[in-house]
């Protein structure tokens, strides 16, 4: 009981010095400076993330496309009273987007790729997929966020001294936690007897919640800035109906809408424009050269959707087969229930025959595609998907049902690809599928590859050390293999290892590339190397290759490897 009061207790003082470091850094909003209608030099974007108390929200993004069109980068028309109407124009002739911000460019290129003719309606703006929509928008509030530091207006959340504050503390909670753990195994007389690897155990894991990302907090600078846009949003709330403009609006208040925006003082405008995920039910489509919106059903019900034509051959002779064993044995009793399996079975049979010989093709453009059905993965394995909708439009009508199509069978499929599908009607079954026109998201929103978050170490990619690479650096035949922390090299020969690559996030990247970036040489491809240890940086991520074993002999190759792999990444 004494070990386990220790435990709780140790735990408990380390989660309040936690929750405090927490509440000491928490943002603070500053009081409203007097009201006034003088704009400041930071972009829309930059003020949403001050005025949301460093935080990003959508308002970032809109806010961003409203200032664009007060530039004249295009031009935001309403046709009608209504303004989810709402079109963007792009002019023939391009102004020149040389100046822009990073993510000011982020959002221009996605609306000029988008575009059809010129045109694309607001409410088009809209992704279709996911993880498109999550890695546009990590980006663009990546690259704010860049800005707000570089301009000395916000800082990390937990900062270098209260993580140190922090690692100590899980140091001193480890420590106490291992030798209550030890106290605790005296007194078993079996084996199975726990040590200080508990404290090491909770050390790590208690680091790791230190040195995750917390978010940004203020700093004087950004307070100050903060309150100046305060009273830039007491300005514009003071007119009414303000808060009712709609985007094309833009024309008359220039500037001022676009801030009004960032400042969460533009309800409707606001409400219209949308950059996240779209509604999978009522997609835009631009097959046939114009924009128009289709209504999307996404069928469910009945066990036959998506499914093969054998499966519902086999369905269909289980149940014809169960209906004639019930006539057979049970006729005296009630034939009804036989009879109604017979007949249905055969139903589905000649369904299941009609199915196969009426299979047709269709060209059209993706509206959408999310995953539709999953088999289990075995005991402790996630569920594999083995069946995606499909939504096509044909350009036939302003309605369609979603097809399900196997994973394997589009593999390369994009939405606003332009493809050409062998269907079966009954089971909406996709039966082969070719991609014959690429979509423009597929240029505008590239899905750029996420930095694992946690820190633990995730094998490295294949292509940035690949097997011939180092085997040339060795002069001998190696093999690759992923392990939980990464990937490792070995001889061909005799299976012992010469070199492992290892990608490691967070606290644990940060501290790695500080200690051998410190010790080692640097080289100009950015990379350094400490003895048998070559490391680099990528954002958040330190990517670190160690030669282990025989594969020492290979140290003055080292930086060669180092610099191919910086090559590739940098390309």
């Amino acid at each position: 009981m004494i070990d386990l009061v220790a435990v709780a207790a140790t735990l408990a003082v380390w989660s309040g010095i936690y929750a405090m470091c927490r509440v000491a850094t928490r943002p603070a909003l500053p009081p409203a400076a007097p009201a006034t209608m003088d704009l400041g030099p930071e972009s829309p974007a930059l003020v949403s993330f001050l005025v949301g108390r460093w935080s990003l929200t959508e308002d970032a993004a809109e806010s961003t496309l409203l200032d664009l069109a007060a530039r004249k980068f295009f031009e935001l028309r309403q046709p009608g009273l209504d303004p989810m109407q709402t079109t963007v124009h792009v002019p023939a002739v391009a102004p020149d987007a040389s100046g822009l911000r990073p993510y000011e460019s982020q959002v221009l290129s996605r609306i000029r790729g988008l575009a059809v003719g010129g045109v694309v309606p607001i409410t088009a703006l809209t992704f279709r997929n996911e993880a498109e929509s999550k890695s546009w928008n990590s980006r663009l509030r990546t690259a704010v966020v860049d800005e707000a530091r570089a301009a000395g207006l916000s800082r990390r959340r937990f900062g270098k001294g209260v993580v140190t504050l922090l690692v100590f503390s899980a140091a001193a909670a480890g420590v106490i936690i291992g030798l209550a753990a030890v106290h605790y195994g005296l007194g078993r007389a079996d084996d199975d007897k726990p040590g200080f690897g508990a404290g090491l155990l909770a050390f790590g894991i208690l680091s790791a919640v230190a040195g995750r990302a917390m978010g940004e907090r203020d700093t004087p600078a950004g307070r100050e800035v903060a309150a100046r846009w305060l009273g830039v949003r007491d300005w514009l709330r003071g007119h009414d109906q303000f808060d009712e403009l709609p985007p094309a609006s833009v024309a008359i208040w220039d500037r001022y809408l676009g801030y009004g925006a960032a400042v969460g003082a533009t309800r409707l405008a606001s409400a219209v424009l949308d950059l996240e995920m779209g509604d999978k039910r009522l997609v835009w489509s631009s097959f046939g050269g114009t924009w128009h919106r289709v209504r999307v059903r996404y069928p469910s019900f009945w066990p036959r959707y998506g499914r093969p034509t054998s499966s519902q051959v086999i369905r269909g002779l289980i149940v014809a087969v169960a209906g004639g064993l019930l006539l057979r044995f049970l006729s005296s009793w009630s034939p009804l229930p036989g009879l109604v399996l017979l007949l249905f079975g055969v139903y589905l049979l000649i369904r299941a025959g009609l199915d196969l010989a009426m299979t047709r093709e269709i060209t059209g453009e993706v509206l959408w595609r999310e995953n539709w059905k999953s088999r289990s993965g075995g005991e402790d394995e996630p569920p594999v998907p083995w069946l995606d909708y499909l939504a096509i439009d044909d350009g036939s009508a302003d309605r369609t049902v979603a097809w399900g199509v196997p994973i394997a069978s589009a593999t390369s499929c994009h939405d606003g690809d332009t493809v050409t599908v062998a269907v079966r009607p009954w089971s909406r079954r996709v039966v082969t599928l070719t991609v014959v026109g690429q979509g423009r998201t597929r240029d505008v929103t590239p899905v750029a590859p996420v930095a694992p978050a946690a820190s633990v170490a995730v094998p490295e990619r294949p292509s940035l050390f690949p097997a011939s690479d180092v085997a040339q650096m060795f002069g001998r035949e190696v093999t690759a293999s992923p392990i939980p922390w990464g990937t490792h090299y070995c001889a061909a020969d005799n299976g012992k290892t010469l070199l492992m690559v290892q990608s490691v996030s967070g606290m644990g990247g940060r501290l790695a590339w500080r200690l051998n970036s410190s010790r080692g040489v640097g080289h100009p491809g950015g990379f350094f190397i400490n003895g048998d240890i070559g490391v680099y940086r990528t954002g958040d991520t330190t990517v670190v290759a160690n030669l282990t074993g025989d594969g020492r002999v290979a140290r003055a190759a080292l930086p060669w490897l180092m610099e191919q792999a910086t090559h590739r990444l940098r390309t």
